[in-house]
């Protein structure tokens, strides 16, 4: 029997801004973060390549590894508030009136243009961090792969992962050291959700947790920073991450479909849950209630002004549903969508994400985005 969304998400409604606001990171001068690992280390004796479609994938992985130090223009000039300036979602007092938002009666209300910028280089900030904390993230994963996965074909490919996600996050930690103007801590909402794909024994959830859903999310997000980016170093770090990470979804997807093909539906149901639990704490955490807390606003009435707190409208806004635009046709690729009559369908119904689901699934995209081979090319 499925569990109640209060069950799964610990709260009943689940666009309960009160409960949503309560998770926060209490622990935000914290250096290590430590979370125990259940899971069995598995050796395997069968070394038969019996996985093509891994074998392709692992083989595409070692021809595109790029080097983070030396591959990127690092000595290209970054001035972030004059690129944040110029970005083209910073808002100003002109455009956010020019598009109904009422800020009277609010301590936005008294803003100038300036104080928006300053608003918007912390998000900024805010939105590098969490990119990087989410690489590590995957780093940390990736390696319990290596050890769970019982496949030699998939332990070759994730290997060359936790190389990818050690220069992920290397290249994102650099970029905001020496580009940026500062750090924030991981947002708890995706803190406790790489908690739990850390915590859980089972290989397949590392793979659906991580692969699927927290990188397919990522791989959606760095889509739509490189789009609006003014900055031509942040669009070529950009562009050669995505290239991995769709390498990376692509990994789970084919790993995951051969597996759940033969998962009862009760086992089916156990993922599904664990799918809409992992979508609901990513869309959480897009609330950004860290930089209103920084800019000195409380978080609720900012959230309040610009309709946050509101479902028939939060669940609606493009760019927080495109984000979603990869996690979707994946899950259905994987059976997840429709399984037990149709249970996750619903709950993506609920979050405004159902429509992207014969988008094209990452198992058929990742050969498109190979970017370091192009550059290569003309070279």
């Amino acid at each position: 029997m499925a569990r109640t969304d209060a069950e799964i998400l610990g709260r009943d409604d689940v666009d309960d801004l009160d409960a949503i606001l309560a998770v926060t990171n209490r622990e935000v001068d914290e250096v290590l973060h430590v979370v125990q690992d259940n899971a069995d280390a598995i050796f395997t004796w069968d070394y038969e390549r019996t996985r093509p479609a891994l074998g392709k994938l692992y083989e595409k992985a070692k021809s595109s590894q790029w080097n983070g130090a030396t591959d990127l223009p690092w000595d290209t000039e970054v001035d972030q508030r004059e690129i944040v300036r110029i970005h083209p979602l910073t808002p100003t007092v002109e455009g956010l009136a020019a598009v109904g938002i009422d800020l009277d009666g609010t301590p936005m209300a008294a803003w100038d243009d300036d104080q928006w910028l300053e608003w918007a280089v912390e998000r900024q900030n805010w939105t590098l961090s969490q990119f990087m904390h989410g690489e590590q993230g995957a780093l940390i994963c990736t390696a319990k792969i290596v050890e769970t996965v019982p496949w030699i074909d998939a332990k070759y490919y994730a290997a060359t992962q936790v190389m990818d996600e050690a220069r992920h996050v290397e290249v994102f930690a650099r970029y905001l050291d020496t580009k940026l103007e500062g750090h924030y801590p991981i947002n708890h909402h995706l803190e406790m959700l790489l908690d739990d794909i850390i915590d859980d024994s089972r290989w397949d959830m590392t793979y659906l947790g991580m692969q699927v859903m927290v990188e397919g999310l990522a791989l959606a997000a760095f889509g739509l920073t490189y789009q609006t980016t003014p900055d031509p170093l942040l669009k070529q770090l950009l562009r050669y991450v995505m290239s991995d990470e769709a390498r990376h979804v692509a990994f789970g997807v084919l790993s995951l479909k051969e597996f759940y093909a033969g998962l009862t539906d009760a086992e089916l149901l156990d993922r599904q849950e664990f799918a809409f639990e992992a979508a609901v704490r990513m869309r959480d955490r897009f609330l950004q209630q860290e930089v209103w807390e920084r800019m000195g606003v409380p978080v609720k009435e900012a959230i309040r002004v610009f309709k946050q707190d509101d479902p028939e409208i939060k669940n609606k806004d493009p760019f927080q549903q495109l984000l979603f635009s990869k996690i979707v046709p994946n899950c259905k690729k994987l059976g997840l969508l429709d399984a037990n009559d149709g249970w996750l369908r619903k709950r993506f119904d609920t979050l405004g994400v159902s429509q992207f689901e014969d988008w094209v699934d990452t198992g058929e995209e990742y050969e498109l985005l190979d970017e370091v081979a192009k550059d290569r090319a003309i070279a």
